[in-house]
């Protein structure tokens, strides 16, 4: 015989369609979201690890002042290695922009052709797909390198440029600004070779079985190297961020996404939870009565948990199908926005629908099954009564008669719904973050490029391969140098050291013996105060200093020290008067371009601001929207259990005679007032948290921003607030009006 509660489901549905349909519609768009950013990015990161075999990816490269001989390759590949020559230029455009020029390569870093054809005619070059995207250049444009006018015959990817970085020491990629492309042999050959770059990529003949096997294999081959010639650049493919960098960042991605879900996924929980508490108290006689003729606990827990179970399963089958389909496009176009990625298929992925189908059920069921068997506790005759309080209550909590009649009737409102208001609280402060950090996120990165000119050392910050004399009177000669932190949070990066000048027009310093400033990023990103010792270590050796803090340097931009030129030139074994580079606020013009290593220009600086609000600012504006679609979804239906769950008394006060307006001002302008106060009272928590939260993400990635969000970002918020409860509110005087008066005569004991 089939359960005759199961006749009630379609009812219920009816009577709550409303509810049903918001909280099912929020479940799908957030899973479809997820979902959608999962697959992409599982089924990215697949051929992302693929590609390694299949486009034969370098296990390392390294530069050489010049090319090298015969008898040194040689001698270099007894060392268990195969190399191979991967020359560039590296060119200005017509653009304004940077071009790394390779000759097309077939036996290590294969190139991947995206759309278009590979060159076959001098004149022609195929550039990275998504620097061409972002210089708005077509397949058939003409470019001018160097004064030389190329056709672009296709869009590729380079294997070991997924993420474009310039330099292994910078502090993010950038695909505005740099790009890469190859050419024919012949065609390379004609532009010249006055900014050649010997580069030559290795392969070990038996591959490292983790990073930590490839560490030990490329300590081993850099120290032989050393011993063999002298070296401009060395890096191996394990810490190459151009290679690794898009791997590691989309496997956060996932981790970042599913987080996000299950806190969306746990309040929707709640509320779902609170929803069914007000049904259990609306029912309770009915229960009591199923309970005293027989019906166990179990059975009527199975029947209240259906519901929502059902809601969320049915949700998450349609999240998934539109992840895969409409949200999966969409992902792939941010990481394809981002990345050069080579081609992949979509592959079906077991953890992505465990993480996306599997556990928001279980956090559904959880939550519910917690409140629903703390519930059912009672007995049946306490069901009968409407005695569903875990305490028997003699008296109402007093409150003091000087309090005005209106202002106590709003207390006990808020006193006989906590629960909801507490909701309330907790859906405000998380609806505010998403929020904040949709709209913060933009301001952060205008005010770091802001402080940009700011804080500059020099218009103009030169480094040199070797030291080169200059006539410009405002230039100013400094040491460079290079350590890289210890490892902390599984995360180390490189620290410029400056040795500076006494009495530097850039540096306003004056230093002591064997003491050193550190920038204030430093300080504020590795929590170092004056007198504390820093520790740092060789990248490219076994070897750590340790530096005495005298103080902080105002310097927010940049991971680095600050110490007397002669002290840097005798810690790291340099001559007496030794340096190899300039700060100047005027261009350099009288130094041969071969000497030049790098200049450091405002532009240069400012590519970590302008990557990431062109990588993600896209993405920004979907969190406001989901923060103010959540801030809604949540004030609407506590709000609505608020008057429904008080629906009696309402109609009880309307029979003595008070007006819509007077009882709007009990129950929906006191659901107001708790809202509003959320919304203010919160901002210093949401604050704290969106700092620990901006200050975690900002981590991993080298270079430090000081969190800033300015106060009209949480004035936006709480404006936006505001204007979307008066709509709630406006739809809950609605319901006011339609409740009749003959319900206070309903279950009146």
């Amino acid at each position: 015989m089939k359960n005759p509660l199961n006749k009630r489901f379609v009812k219920e549905l009816k009577s709550d369609l409303g509810k049903y349909v918001v909280l099912s519609l929020f479940i799908v768009l957030m899973i479809a979201i997820v979902s959608g950013f999962q697959v992409a990015g599982n089924s990215m990161i697949v051929a992302y690890d693929e590609s390694f075999e299949k486009y034969n990816i370098e296990d390392g490269n390294f530069e050489l002042p010049m090319k090298a001989e015969e008898s040194l390759i040689s001698d270099i590949e007894k060392e268990g290695v195969t190399l191979y020559e991967n020359f560039y230029l590296e060119e200005e455009t017509n653009l304004d922009t940077t071009l790394r020029i390779f000759i097309n390569r077939e036996e290590v870093n294969k190139v991947c052709l995206m759309s278009g054809e590979l060159p076959v005619m001098e004149n022609e070059i195929a550039i990275d797909r998504i620097h061409a995207n972002k210089n708005e250049l077509e397949i058939g444009d003409t470019i001018t390198v160097s004064g030389k006018e190329l056709k672009i015959t296709g869009f590729v990817a380079l294997t070991d440029y997924s993420a474009l970085y310039q330099s292994p020491t910078d502090t993010m990629f950038d695909t505005i600004k740099f790009g890469v492309g190859v050419m024919t042999e012949e065609g390379y050959n004609t532009i010249g070779d006055a900014h050649i770059h010997y580069s030559y990529s290795w392969k070990y003949e038996e591959a490292p079985a983790d990073d930590v096997e490839a560490k030990k294999m490329s300590d081993e081959f850099l120290e032989s190297l050393l011993q063999k010639t002298m070296l401009v650049n060395y890096i191996p493919a394990y810490s190459n961020q151009a290679i690794q960098f898009t791997g590691n960042d989309m496997g956060r991605d996932k981790v970042i996404f599913g987080g996000f879900l299950y806190m969306v996924v746990a309040i929707i929980a709640f509320i779902f939870a609170i929803t069914t508490s007000n049904t259990i108290a609306k029912e309770s006689t009915v229960i009591g009565t199923l309970r005293a003729s027989g019906y166990s606990k179990g059975e009527l827990i199975r029947h209240y948990l259906a519901m929502p179970m059902l809601v969320t399963f049915i949700a998450a089958v349609i999240g998934n199908v539109l992840g895969y389909t409409v949200m999966e496009d969409f992902a792939a176009d941010m990481y394809y926005n981002s990345y050069s990625l080579t081609t992949y298929e979509i592959i079906w992925n077991g953890k992505a629908f465990v993480s996306t189908t599997v556990i928001p059920l279980i956090i559904m069921f959880l939550i519910n099954v917690l409140i629903l068997v703390n519930k059912f506790k009672l007995s049946p005759l306490r069901f009968i009564r409407r005695d569903l309080g875990k305490k028997k209550k003699k008296k109402a909590f007093k409150l003091n008669t000087k309090i005005g009649i209106m202002k106590r009737f709003r207390l006990r409102v808020v006193f006989q719904n906590m629960p909801n208001y507490i909701t309330i609280v907790i859906g405000v402060i998380l609806a505010n973050v998403i929020m904040i950090f949709g709209i913060a996120f933009p301001a952060l990165l205008t005010n770091h490029s802001e402080k940009l000119s700011e804080n500059m050392l020099s218009k103009y910050q030169y480094i040199l391969k070797m030291p080169a004399e200059t006539e410009n009177e405002s230039a100013e000669h400094y040491t460079a140098y290079s350590l890289k932190t210890l490892e902390t949070r599984g995360f180390t990066e490189q620290v410029s050291i400056y040795g500076v000048v006494e009495d530097s027009d850039f540096i306003n310093v004056e230093f002591k013996d064997d003491t050193v400033y550190i920038s204030s990023a430093y300080a504020e990103k590795y929590d170092v105060d004056a007198g504390d010792t820093i520790t740092l270590k060789e990248e490219f050796a076994d070897k750590e200093y340790e530096f005495k803090v005298e103080g902080v340097y105002d310097y927010s931009i940049g991971i680095a020290v600050f110490m007397d030129i002669n002290a840097l030139n005798l810690t790291f074994g340099f001559d007496e008067g030794y340096f190899n580079g300039y700060f100047s606020n005027e261009e350099i013009i009288d130094i041969d371009d071969n000497l030049i290593a790098t200049v450091i220009t405002e532009d240069d600086m400012s590519k970590v601001s302008r990557q990431l609000m062109d990588s993600m600012g896209n993405m920004m504006g979907i969190f406001f929207v989901v923060g103010i679609l959540m801030f809604m979804l949540i004030i609407f239906l506590l709000s609505k259990i608020v008057v429904e769950k008080n629906s009696q008394s309402i109609s009880m006060i309307k029979i003595l005679g008070y007006e819509n307006k007077e009882i709007n001002s009990l129950y929906v302008v006191t659901t107001a007032i708790v809202v509003i106060a959320s919304l203010v009272l919160t901002m210093p928590l949401v604050d704290l948290v969106m700092e620990v939260l901006l200050e975690f993400m900002f981590f991993m990635y080298s270079g430090w921003m000081t969190y800033y969000v300015p106060i009209s970002n949480y004035v936006l918020v709480a404006v936006a607030g505001i204007v979307s409860y008066g709509v709630i509110a406006f739809m809950q005087m609605k319901k006011v009006k339609q409740i009749p008066m003959e319900d206070a005569l309903k279950n009146v004991e």
